[in-house]
């Protein structure tokens, strides 16, 4: 993710929807994202679709991961021939 530049991604929401098509060009064409401020606090982040895609495959795969460590630390793993056996059957589906 790119770094969130203080002078040029941060902005009120009342200038995001005076210029909202600009700020959705910007956000597709430069991959960066854009945090929207109200009364001077953040409150909400854009993301361009690419960049929010990314982000939530991430996610599941971290999640994945997790998973698998907290099911081999309960000791619910499968042996090498289990794992084809069942890979198999999945295929044949």
């Amino acid at each position: 993710m790119k770094n969130l530049s203080i002078l040029n991604d941060i902005i009120p929401v009342g200038e995001f929807k005076a210029r909202m098509a600009l700020y959705l060009k910007m956000i597709q064409e430069k991959g960066n994202s854009l945090v929207l401020t109200q009364n001077g606090k953040p409150a909400g982040v854009l993301l361009s679709p690419a960049k929010f895609d990314e982000l939530r495959q991430t996610k599941l795969f971290v999640e994945s991961v997790a998973r698998g460590f907290s099911d081999s630390e309960k000791g619910d793993v499968l042996t090498t021939d289990q794992l084809k056996t069942l890979m198999k059957k999945n295929r044949s589906k």
